[in-house]
């Protein structure tokens, strides 16, 4: 197949895709225009609302816009950007895993439930406690559990959940990456930015096993460790090294963690034995699309697996007006996956 935008009447992105009840749903973020200037924290990014897609046949059927599931109004807590959010079913309800940022300026995930996978979604009044940052992914293994996969840095503040160690510092203004230091995005209080030196282990995302009811955390969040080939963790300043847009699929017994690498633009995976991994880097998914973000899921529809993910070509490069693709993703007999060629 080639590659096809699947909904060229409106700009969406971040597309989390999941098969319920035969039917293929995709779960992407709603872009629009708010007239808000570019920065590096995100800040044109500002999403209100959710829809949910669906189709029959992803290749060549027509998508169902089943309209506006869960709005920025309808949640107490959330004030504004409702960024990245999947979904996952467990004992016959579906739970929407959100990011959105609170009237405190911080971001959190929060949860909605719905008796369909189409919705409509009803918020939860508080997001999950101890939750922060963003791009949430919802995986429900082989037996049941959930596990969520979250952060981003730079505007996601993934770099304000933990303590600095060795290695990394903060810096008055925002150029300190001009003294060979890797820009880690603003430190907590705003005013100073967080750099690392390049030979620092990278910042990891964070997994967390969920309550049975799916509503709360049900320990402390992990570490998403990514080693090299040799066992060592990446490092901040290599290109490959995670950033944003957590997604996790399992494969022949395996456990495929993928993600975006933010500034460097592509779109990586590592393999690992269990949930929580640690996972072996293997490769390159995608190459960098048009646009600064890129954000992705995989899965399985009708015995043919697919990768999701946005491009802006439809929006002549208007990076917060993206649209969703598709194409076709292969496994090597090694379990490796073959790099997609966006077209």
């Amino acid at each position: 197949m080639k590659p096809r935008y699947l909904f060229p009447s409106d700009y969406m992105a971040d597309p989390s895709a999941n098969v319920f009840n035969g039917r293929l749903y995709v779960y992407p973020s709603h872009d629009w225009d708010a007239g808000e200037s570019f920065d590096d924290d995100g800040g044109h990014f500002q999403m209100k609302d959710y829809h949910v897609l669906s189709w029959d046949d992803v290749e060549r059927g027509e998508v169902t816009d089943h309209g506006v599931i869960l709005d920025v109004k309808d949640v107490p807590w959330a004030e504004k950007q409702m960024w990245d959010n999947d979904v996952v079913e467990k004992d016959g309800k579906y739970h929407l895993i959100f990011s959105a940022k609170g009237y405190d300026g911080v971001f959190r995930l929060g949860v909605a439930v719905a008796d369909k996978p189409e919705g409509p979604f009803i918020p939860q009044p508080f997001p999950i406690r101890g939750s922060f940052s963003i791009d949430p992914c919802a995986f429900k293994d082989d037996d049941g559990q959930v596990y969520v996969y979250f952060g981003g840095l730079w505007g996601g503040q993934l770099q304000w959940a933990r303590a600095l160690y060795h290695g990394f510092a903060a810096i008055p203004g925002k150029y300190g990456d001009e003294n060979g230091l890797i820009d880690l995005g603003p430190a907590p209080d705003r005013k100073t930015q967080l750099f690392a030196k390049p030979d620092a282990a990278a910042l990891p995302s964070l997994v967390v096993r969920m309550s049975d009811d799916v509503m709360q955390f049900a320990e402390a969040p992990r570490p998403v460790i990514i080693l090299d080939k040799d066992g060592c963790p990446l490092k901040a300043g290599d290109p490959h090294r995670f950033f944003e847009a957590s997604w996790m699929h399992k494969y022949n017994g395996k456990y495929y963690f993928s993600y975006s690498t933010g500034d460097s633009h592509f779109l990586c995976y590592a393999i690992g034995d269990n949930p929580y991994g640690p996972f072996t880097y293997q490769g390159v998914l995608l190459d960098p699309v048009v646009g600064w973000t890129t954000h992705h899921s995989i899965v399985e529809f009708k015995g043919q697996w697919y990768l999701f993910y946005h491009d802006c070509v439809p929006s002549n490069d208007i990076t917060h007006l993206r649209s969703l693709k598709v194409q076709r993703l292969f496994y090597n007999e090694d379990g490796t996956i073959q790099k997609v060629v966006n077209e």
